[in-house]
């Protein structure tokens, strides 16, 4: 409640009492008073002023007709033993004749808190006596019980003082904030006993006792408004002092400590990171812009940007919640490769910068990125997990790639491009020519998002021959993009439509395209179809492969989709579940480029493949390499035994074709056969071969 608030309560308290009220301090001397209590007595309201002496209230009162009986001496000696004998806290009432001849019973009460509280009525009819008395009681409860409410009940602890420094009253709040014993909260005490006591029991301060009392006294002296803030035993208060006219004051004292520690955390986590407490964006460029003089005047400085490597994978099938976690290790080991006076911030996601300096040399830079590699290549034990990531880093140096932070940072954001186009895992330096390098990726990504609008996108067919039936068995379809006057090959384009997300309209697109066309292919050959893990994340894959199905009228059983081992990485049960449903319907789910990963053989054991394709990267050297004959043995043998048919990706020459077949492989596909075809060239070699098979079977007939 403030101030204003408590003021206001009080004075709407003390004048709609329809009789008259004041209040004398255990010093007799005059607190509060209203104007039905001047008008009983006739004082004007020049005449009555906070602080009066009881003896000076009634010699002016006894000049005004007042007491005629006894006489100002009189009244004063009788009224105050009849109030020093009531400090039990009990009602006392009395009669006392004013001017008119008029009857004015009084009634008091005593707190130790107030004072006295007096009540005076004109009750000069005695035929309305009874009604008046049960009024008069009733509205004192409540004023009382207002009072309190007004003093004590309010959040801020609050203290009035007479002009010579001495307490009148003050509330629980306020003796419970400084834990004051009882001598230091009566009224009457002395401000200075209590400053003494706050000093000597922790009030935070500089200099001594005494210095910090007269800095207080000159504070009150000022007779303005004031607020301070000061500290006692770690807690921290905000007092503010409000001066009153006859001299004495008001303060309002709250415990704001509460208050300020939760400011401090908002100002902390609006610089830094809350999964990682590290520094974020805001607070790593404020500090970049700090380093700008000392570039200015040739000093050297490092900004490193870091990206995770294959994190993405491990957020999408381990879920967010082993995501955070690798992230949290992974700052922690960043955090141990830094020196002392580099600062690591997380800029979101899986991206971090470093802020090195001093930095003597490029060698400097590099050491840390040597260090960086090496600690996020080790793997992670999380949840029971084995997981392995990397981190690609882009070192940007200044002065010499720039002095101003816009300049560096997006220097480093370029080198760090260039580390992840290079194979992740490493280091590279900023180097002239990078931005038109960034500048095209950025080019693809915009020119890939109208792709679809613009009908750039196509698919070309590539045959695989079943070596057993010795015909084409299956098709790959495979996106190529037609944009600015050339082809686009997915190698440069595929890897930024799954970080932007456009894999999924794109694969969407692929599925019910390719599922349309092999519905117009002869027989019982099979189209197959690349699954990004991106599309998995989609809430209904499986709906839209029956809907892609049932729209081209395609039976399930000749459609295939191949999936990589980084889908399988976490062995997600979502993932699971929607390959077992797939399986379920019919559709054949294939394991491309196997044997590039390192734990094939485990994802084998996770679920039953139809097909396993062998990595064309083993067939290069087949012919020359005892161990690449020796894997394609053991593959092919492998899939005979689990049930499973094997596809030789890459197969360019007849010896391989010879070899390949001389093991068993179920299928063959490469530019042996043949290259990628458009749907009509295609469609001519299908039909081909399906006069060929009719004119043998015909003959042999």
């Amino acid at each position: 409640m403030s101030e204003m608030a408590e003021a206001l309560l009080l004075d709407a308290a003390l004048e709609n009492i329809p009789y008259g009220f004041c209040v004398w301090s255990p010093q007799f001397r005059l607190v509060m008073w209203n104007k039905n209590w001047r008008d009983l007595y006739g004082f004007r309201l020049d005449q009555v002023r906070r602080g009066m002496s009881l003896e000076e209230v009634v010699e002016l009162s006894a000049r005004l007709g007042n007491h005629p009986e006894q006489g100002a001496q009189g009244f004063y000696e009788a009224y105050t033993a009849e109030l020093l004998g009531n400090r039990s806290g009990a009602r006392y009432k009395s009669q006392e004749v004013v001017h008119g001849g008029r009857i004015v019973e009084t009634a008091h009460i005593y707190s130790d808190a107030l004072g006295w509280v007096v009540t005076h009525e004109d009750v000069t009819d005695e035929i309305a006596r009874t009604e008046i008395v049960a009024k008069r009681k009733l509205e004192l409860e409540r004023q009382n019980i207002r009072l309190d409410a007004a003093v004590n009940n309010i959040s801020q602890g609050l203290c009035m003082f007479d002009p010579k420094g001495r307490l009148v009253i003050c509330n629980q709040p306020y003796i419970k904030i400084y834990n004051l014993p009882e001598r230091f909260h009566k009224p009457g005490t002395q401000l200075e006993d209590i400053l003494g006591h706050l000093f000597d029991v922790g009030m935070s301060a500089s200099g001594t006792r005494e210095e910090y009392v007269i800095w207080r006294r000159e504070v009150i002296a000022r007779r303005e408004y004031g607020k301070t803030v000061h500290e006692l035993n770690g807690r921290v208060i905000l007092m503010q002092h409000h001066p009153m006219k006859d001299g004495g004051w008001v303060s309002t004292h709250e415990d704001i400590t509460e208050q300020r520690q939760n400011e401090a955390r908002i100002r902390h986590l609006a610089r830094h990171d809350a999964l990682t407490d590290l520094p974020n964006r805001i607070e790593f460029l404020e500090q970049m812009a700090k380093t700008e003089a000392g570039l200015g005047r040739g000093e050297m400085a490092a900004v490193l940007y870091l990206d995770l490597d294959h994190f993405k994978a491990v957020n999408d099938t381990l879920g967010h919640a082993v995501g955070d976690e690798v992230i949290k290790q992974a700052s922690a080991r960043l955090w141990g490769t830094t020196r002392e006076t580099d600062l690591l911030a997380r800029l979101g996601g899986d991206e971090f910068a470093i802020l090195m300096r001093p930095v003597d040399n490029a060698g400097d830079a590099a050491k840390v990125a040597d260090r960086i590699i090496k600690a996020i290549s080790a793997p992670m034990n999380i949840a029971g997990q084995q997981i392995e990531i990397g981190v690609s880093v882009g070192i940007a140096l200044g002065p010499g790639d720039g002095v101003k932070t816009d300049t560096l940072v997006k220097n480093a954001d370029l080198a760090l491009y260039k580390a992840k186009s290079e194979g992740r895992s490493t280091y590279h330096f900023f180097e002239a020519g990078m931005d038109a390098a960034l500048q095209q990726r950025r080019s693809i990504e915009a020119g890939l998002r109208l792709a679809l609008q613009r009908q750039e996108l196509r698919l070309v067919y590539q045959p695989l021959l079943g070596l057993k039936e010795n015909r084409v068995t299956c098709v790959e379809a495979l996106l190529r993009w037609d944009h600015d006057d050339r082809t686009i090959s997915p190698v440069e384009f595929i890897p930024i439509a799954e970080e932007t997300g456009l894999i999924v309209p794109i694969g969407e697109w692929v599925l019910r395209e390719a599922c349309r066309t092999a519905a117009t292919w002869p027989g019982e050959v099979r189209v197959a179809v690349n699954l990004s893990p991106i599309q998995f994340k989609s809430r209904d894959l499986v709906g839209l492969v029956k809907s892609a199905l049932s729209e081209a009228r395609l039976a399930p059983t000749r459609l295939e989709l191949e999936i990589t081992e980084s889908l399988l990485l976490a062995e997600s049960e979502s993932v699971l579940k929607a390959l077992h449903e797939l399986r379920a319907m019919g559709v054949r789910i294939s394991m491309d480029d196997f044997g590039t990963g390192y734990s094939s053989l485990s994802y084998l054991r996770s679920f039953p493949f139809d097909k396993i394709k062998i990595d064309r990267s083993f067939m290069a050297d087949l012919t020359s390499r005892q161990d690449s004959q020796a894997i394609i043995r053991a593959v092919i043998g492998l899939g005979q035994s689990l049930g499973m048919s094997t596809t030789a990706e890459g197969v360019e020459t007849e010896e391989q074709l010879a070899m390949v077949r001389a093991e068993g492989c179920s299928e063959v596909q490469g530019f042996l056969f043949s290259p990628p075809l458009p749907p009509a060239a295609l469609a001519n070699l299908l039909q081909s071969e399906k006069g060929a098979s009719e004119a043998e079977r015909k003959k042999a007939s």
